[in-house]
């Protein structure tokens, strides 16, 4: 049986901070597909110009220890969040390529077949340099 597509309003807020005390802060509410597959929740939307990857589509992959982001278009890359755990990914833009690594300090996920919401917390690695801490915040609601 197919999973039920449900339109949904998706609110992203992500902070980046390069650890030098610049913050870049950024804010999206757009309209996805949220869905359960076996024991996940999966959220669908495309990204905008605002988040510099218009062209690109998102998909977020929520278990209770994990969260997986993948982007497909003008961005490709596979990011992999589990509270205490480093994962390495390839991360392949319109610029060039580059490895990039997240250990995840912390992570909370409240999401049931209405919606919710996850909050990831992470260090960001870019080639094995460090890049800073970030986090950032979803909240998924029936349209």
């Amino acid at each position: 049986m197919a999973p039920k597509n449900k339109d949904v309003i998706i609110m992203v807020k992500g902070t980046q901070d390069n650890g030098k005390g610049d913050s870049n802060l950024i804010e999206l509410v757009t309209e996805g597909k949220f869905f359960k597959k076996g024991k996940q929740f999966v959220i669908v939307y495309s990204e905008t110009q605002i988040t510099g990857m218009d062209g690109t589509t998102t998909t977020v992959s929520i278990e209770k220890d994990k969260v997986t982001l993948t982007r497909e278009g003008s961005v490709n890359s596979q990011l992999v969040f589990e509270q205490g755990q480093k994962h390495v990914s390839y991360y392949d833009t319109v610029n060039g390529a580059f490895t990039i690594g997240v250990f995840t300090n912390a992570m909370n996920v409240d999401v049931n077949e209405h919606g919710g919401e996850l909050m990831v917390d992470y260090l960001l690695q870019i080639d094995d340099a460090s890049s800073g801490e970030n986090n950032f915040y979803i909240k998924i609601r029936e349209a």
